[in-house]
């Protein structure tokens, strides 16, 4: 039950292990189904659409996204996902992050891709995914690879963006 399920504290950048590239799930992780359960919870509440292991502080290629298509819970969780083919053709979306609460920015990137990874019980899954989905998938991706959305903007925008949220962070930490 997500109702019951015990949150996770969520990074904020400029967290170092949001940078670093997570290790690969091993076959027979039994910490996987609980935890795949709590990142839920945690991106519910938050709320999001999409939770990568990383930015609760495990560094296991793991990935949860609920679209929410016509407001019914429909949850994906990749064990191990890759991104194994990009369009050529770009678009551009407005990102934001759990881990960088209030910001956004429009991010460009490969309009369609095709994603493989394993389900929890360990069978192989792939789709091929364009809209919001697309940018999700890449967007929780690179965050195993220690990838913020904000490295696909530009060094202005990002700077300007990090300040703004250091600053949010400290008036946050004093009230």
């Amino acid at each position: 039950m997500i109702a019951d399920t015990e949150l996770l504290p969520i990074l904020y950048v400029p967290d170092p292990r949001l940078r670093a590239k997570a290790k690969p799930v091993a076959a027979g992780d039994t910490r996987l189904a609980g935890l795949a359960q709590q990142m839920l919870a945690t991106m519910y509440k938050a709320p999001g659409i999409g939770l990568a292991a990383p930015q609760v502080g495990e560094s296991l290629r793991l990935v949860v996204i609920d679209l929410k298509p016509e407001d019914k819970p429909e949850p994906m969780v990749l064990v191990n996902p890759e991104i194994v083919a990009r369009s050529a053709e770009t678009a551009i979306r407005e990102e934001g992050c759990l881990s960088l609460p209030g910001q956004f920015a429009d991010v460009v990137r490969p309009a369609r891709v095709k994603a493989r990874w394993m389900d929890l019980q360990g069978a192989k899954r792939e789709v091929e995914a364009e809209g919001l989905l697309a940018a999700c998938l890449q967007h929780e991706i690179d965050h195993l690879d220690g990838v913020l959305f904000v490295d696909h903007i530009s060094a202005l925008k990002r700077n300007m963006l990090l300040r703004k949220l250091a600053k949010e962070l400290k008036a946050k930490q004093r009230d």
